[in-house]
């Protein structure tokens, strides 16, 4: 399909489906490449949100919507959460033929009805795309492969050639495929008008209820300040408070679902394991946009505004790393997790694969705190409760340095840099 594809780490994940069932959702935010990943794999398109035919194919769902799943298989529909009535037309054929491969559906938002959560099941497989990976970007020369990592292979090499300088512009870019080879000035132009457009009209299109833009932006700039922080709600009002756009806790809570519901925000949630002490597990879930550039974008930062404010750069720099780790880890059918328990122990990511293997990492900037964090992740492992779930597989802390190896304790320092499913 026209220009040149750059591979997703999820065309082998659709591939899959497409082979073992009938029909394929592909969920993720505006501009991550959907269509462009669909169109790719598809033999015939239906463009929802074609202007010259919105209109037509709206009243064709309304109708009879089998037509417009007429076509050469594997058929793509983008953006049908458009005419939520091709949910049903889509189950319906895949269930009178039975033959797989059917139809690969492209959504940006979650419908008001959330149809989705209702019907489906063992027809229409989900897949989340998220915005690229340093990896997909080319930026990460993908020496260190998380998949080995989980399959033994720990004795690991590699150099990043990615500079402080390089990731502040990876960070306040993002991983939106349209920027990838852009200036840095159209770059972050583009993050800008992202979050101008979900301010502006997205959040209010996905529920049908109207939300002050002076809000949408203030909660945001909220969320953006306590990035990869387990605030709760109540320390989100709180920060809104003497502000113009204050809010009560339901009120947030709704513009926060809304948020949810056009992937802006994907929270981290708490992992729990089984332990050997009696320590509490925290189970609030860390704040996150799906792109690190979002909150960039929201506010009005900069690389060079990163590179002269450290503390946020870590911030962001944690975002970017869980991001590719949900990137990575999904094509391994995995899951990404946070831990913290009351004794303050934590780790800032938990791998954890549907077959019980696991591993803990920490995501640190410079390598003055390597050792600190490796203590911490080794008294992590020590308080598993082996009797009762696998130890982890690794151990890792996952850095902005130049170099990847194996320390004598066991612990893997692995540059973003060098890293890949």
């Amino acid at each position: 399909m026209g220009s040149h594809y750059w591979k997703r780490v999820i065309d082998n994940q659709l591939l899959e489906v497409l082979e073992t069932s009938g029909a394929v959702l592909i969920e993720g935010p505006k501009w991550c490449g959907k269509a462009r990943t669909g169109g790719e794999y598809a033999k015939s398109v239906l463009y929802m949100q074609n202007p010259d035919k919105t209109k037509s194919y709206l009243q064709t769902a309304a109708i009879k919507p089998s037509l417009l799943l007429e076509g050469e298989k594997p058929r793509l529909l983008d953006e049908w959460q458009v005419a939520p009535e091709l949910w049903d037309a889509v189950r319906f054929s895949v269930d009178k033929t039975g033959e797989k491969g059917q139809f690969i559906l492209t959504g940006s938002a979650v419908p008001r009805d959330n149809i989705t959560q209702h019907t489906g099941t063992g027809r229409i497989v989900r897949l989340t795309m998220r915005t690229m990976s340093l990896y997909e970007s080319r930026e990460s020369n993908g020496s260190i492969s998380l998949e080995s990592l989980f399959n033994g292979d720990d004795e690991i090499t590699g150099i990043s050639e990615l500079t402080i300088e390089r990731l502040a512009l990876a960070i306040s870019r993002g991983g939106w495929p349209s920027a990838i080879n852009e200036s840095e000035k159209v770059a972050l132009r583009s993050a800008y008008d992202y979050v101008d457009a979900i301010i502006n009209v997205d959040i209010s299109e996905v529920d049908g209820i109207e939300k002050s833009p002076l809000r949408v932006r203030t909660l945001m700039r909220s969320i953006a300040r306590n990035v990869t922080t387990t605030a709760k709600i109540a320390t989100l009002r709180k920060d809104l408070e003497g502000s113009d756009s204050e809010m009560s806790d339901k009120t947030i809570t709704l513009y926060m679902n809304a948020l949810k519901r056009i992937f802006v925000l994907e929270d981290l949630l708490a992992w729990s394991p089984s332990l050997r002490s009696k320590s509490a597990i925290r189970t609030s879930p860390k704040r996150h946009f799906m792109d690190p550039s979002i909150a960039i974008g929201v506010l009005r930062a900069t690389p060079t505004i990163l590179l002269n404010d450290f503390e946020t750069f870590g911030l962001l720099f944690e975002s970017m790393c869980v991001r590719d780790l949900r990137v990575y880890s999904g094509a391994i059918d995995g899951d990404v997790y946070h831990y913290q328990d009351s004794s303050g122990l934590e780790a800032d990511v938990i791998i954890q694969l549907r077959d019980g293997r696991w591993a803990a990492v920490e995501v640190k900037m410079g390598s003055t705190e390597i050792e600190k964090a490796a203590k911490n992740l080794l008294k992590l492992k020590d308080n598993i409760n082996t009797e009762k779930m696998q130890a982890p597989t690794f151990l890792m802390i996952l850095t902005a340095t130049e170099f990847a190896y194996k320390r004598e304790d066991g612990v893997l320092v692995v540059p973003i840099g060098c890293l890949k499913d």
